[in-house]
């Protein structure tokens, strides 16, 4: 038997068994089928519905949380431009919410802004633990709403998501110019703004 003939006998059987199939298929009850199918399509449609809420529902709760934690970080910065640079010029009050972000980024500090803007560290001369900003150690403070409020968090708001250029880059730490402190030595001076001197 040749190659020829063994595909046209596999050819033949194959189309009688097709023909077989449809036969089969035209003569039998299609209602449990489709019933079948129409259930199948319900559910599979069902499921993606539920698997697309649930994402939605996911990516809400995500994006209320970040919302959440940036009004929380940014309070918290507008904060410390508020009291440690209110009436200072616009880059002055800058400069001071770009130290608490650097501090934030640096790895040598906390890891939040809140975190930052309240840490503490021990103090031996005083033989205390000491705000890292100053106006952090008073028991209760007003909560600003004038108009220098709305300019501090302008500001911090401006650093925070870094829509201008910075005017200290790299800096970490900084004072008032009246005075000059013990960990002022030996520390790279980048720049004075106002009342303060910033350094890296």
């Amino acid at each position: 038997m040749n190659q020829a003939h063994l595909v046209s006998r596999f050819t033949w059987v194959m189309n009688r068994r097709w023909s077989r199939v449809r036969y089969s298929w035209r003569a039998a009850d299609k209602e449990p089928w489709v019933f079948a199918l129409v259930i199948g399509v319900i559910v599979i449609t069902f499921g993606i519905v539920l698997s697309a809420a649930f994402t939605y529902k996911d990516e809400r709760k995500r994006a209320f949380v970040a919302h959440e934690n940036d009004q929380r970080n940014l309070t918290c910065l507008a904060r410390n431009v508020y009291f440690e640079a209110r009436g200072e010029s616009r880059s002055g009050q800058h400069a001071v919410a770009e130290v608490t972000m650097n501090r934030v980024a640096s790895g040598r500090f906390l890891e939040t802004v809140c975190g930052v803007v309240h840490q503490k560290s021990w103090d031996a001369v005083r033989k205390r633990y000491v705000g890292a900003f100053s106006w952090t150690e008073f028991g209760t403070l007003p909560t600003p709403t004038d108009e220098e409020w709305q300019q501090a968090w302008k500001a911090a708001e401006a650093v925070y998501y870094g829509t201008e250029e910075p005017v200290v880059k790299g800096a970490l730490f900084y004072h008032a110019s009246h005075i000059m402190p013990d960990w002022a030595t030996g520390k790279k001076p980048l720049s004075r703004i106002g009342r303060h001197v910033f350094y890296k």
